[in-house]
């Protein structure tokens, strides 16, 4: 998929919310692709490996950790020492914190590999780390309240977070699908990137754009990140590098957005900052491929 037939799809979901004014296809779409076909993707991917690749890519698992205390740490700071009682600092941290690493990180991806498997091992991993803590953060800076255990417990209960562990378990025990079955279900899960983008257009909102908290949130979110891969992975594999660059890289997830909205903490604002940040990443990976 190429990056024009990626912003014909996010322009596809853009009309058809704006034709439809009514949520339930897109609440369909988000199951059908979240729940579904996602973890057949996931699953696809990561089964057709074998154990020794996986610890060949280390390095990834690593850079999940390396990247979220980094975007955490700063926009904490940012937050505690700038914007003080402002309910936005929350807001910050979480959009810092929880990338899109799903819908717009695994075709980007493809721009520059044939394989996105590393991209996707460091999505699964980055969404079991992050969904608790955006979630303690985002009842922390509201007037709700959340359990960290309740959560984390939730972003297991997500298919392609328990399709990923399966996959995994399969991969270290040395259990080899047949290419008959681990074929068709890669395929058919590969619709999954299409219609997240569609999804994604669905969503977008330029209603409540600030300036100063667009440059906030991608300076924690995707400046500081890219820089810090870029400058110390250049030494890393083709695959590594360029998974981790771009998964490090992505703007807000729609996710995060959505955590936002259930806390009433600041949420339109954060929509059309993720959708502005989202052309802007595109944009910056275009750039890239050009040069590279």
């Amino acid at each position: 998929m190429n990056i024009v037939e990626m912003l014909a799809l996010i322009a596809l979901g853009y009309i058809l919310r704006l034709t439809l004014k009514d949520e339930r296809p897109f609440d369909w779409l988000r199951f059908i692709t979240n729940d579904i076909l996602l973890a057949f993707f996931v699953f696809g991917n990561v089964a057709s490996k074998d154990l020794a690749y996986l610890l060949s890519i280390k390095t990834v698992f690593l850079y999940v950790f390396i990247i979220i205390a980094i975007s955490l740490g700063f926009s904490y700071l940012y937050g505690r020492f700038v914007l003080k009682n402002d309910p936005w600092a929350g807001a910050l941290m979480v959009l810092s914190v929880y990338p899109n690493t799903a819908a717009l990180g695994f075709p980007i991806a493809g721009l520059f590999l044939s394989d996105v498997t590393p991209a996707i091992l460091y999505s699964t991993t980055n969404s079991m780390i992050v969904i608790p803590i955006v979630t303690f953060i985002a009842a922390h800076y509201s007037s709700g309240g959340a359990s960290v255990r309740g959560s984390f417990l939730r972003a297991l209960k997500f298919p392609p977070t328990l399709a990923n562990l399966f996959a995994l378990g399969l991969v270290i025990l040395g259990i080899k699908l047949p290419g008959w079955f681990i074929g068709p279900v890669g395929t058919l899960g590969w619709w999954s990137i299409p219609l997240l983008l569609v999804y994604f257009g669905s969503r977008i909102s330029l209603s409540r754009l600030e300036w100063r908290k667009l440059l906030e949130v991608g300076t924690f979110r995707i400046a500081i990140p890219f820089i810090f891969v870029f400058l110390t992975l250049r030494w890393a594999s083709r695959e590594v590098f360029y998974s981790v660059l771009v998964e490090a890289s992505m703007p807000p997830a729609i996710a995060a957005n959505a955590i936002l909205a259930q806390y009433k903490l600041r949420a339109e604002e954060a929509i059309s900052a993720t959708f502005v940040l989202t052309l802007l990443v595109i944009a910056l990976f275009i750039a890239l491929k050009a040069l590279l």
